[in-house]
C-alpha cells in the first residue's frame, strides 16, 4: 500500500502564492511518476501537473502554465507544487498522485494512487 499525504493548502488572496507538498511512503514502492490534479466545486477533476522520476519531463495544464511549477525530491519521495499568481478559479481540492511507470501520464486515471487532498481557496 502507498500513502500520499498532501500539505500546504489554505486561504490566499488573488495574486498570492502557495506551495503544496506531497510525501509518498509505502512498502516496496518507488513512485516513478508523480503529479497533481484538482477538483473544483461542480466541476470535473482536472489534471494540473506531472513530473517524471528524473525530473526530465514535466506537464502542465494550459490553465496553470506559466504560474505553477512542479518539482520533486527523490531522496525524500516528495513532490511539490509551487503556485504563483493565484486566481479565484484555482480554488479547488488539490490531490497528489503517484504511478509506478516511467512514462509521463496526464490523466488522473493513469495514476495508481491518490492522496486525500488539500483545500486551496483563493479569494478575490
Amino acid at each position: 500500500q502507498v500513502q500520499l499525504v498532501e500539505s500546504g493548502g489554505g486561504l490566499v488572496q488573488a495574486g498570492g502564492s502557495l506551495r503544496l507538498a506531497c510525501a509518498a511512503s509505502g512498502r516496496a514502492f518507488s513512485p516513478y511518476l508523480m503529479g497533481w490534479s484538482r477538483r473544483a466545486p461542480g466541476k470535473e477533476r482536472e489534471f494540473v501537473a506531472g513530473i517524471t522520476r528524473s525530473g526530465g519531463q514535466e506537464y502542465y495544464a494550459d490553465s496553470v502554465k506559466g504560474r505553477f511549477t512542479i518539482s520533486r525530491d527523490n531522496a525524500e519521495n516528495t513532490v511539490y507544487l509551487q503556485m504563483n499568481s493565484l486566481k479565484p478559479e484555482d480554488t479547488a481540492v488539490y490531490y497528489c498522485g503517484a504511478a509506478n511507470t516511467m512514462a509521463l501520464r496526464t490523466t488522473p486515471s493513469s495514476y495508481d494512487y491518490w492522496g486525500q487532498g488539500t483545500q486551496v481557496t483563493v479569494s478575490s
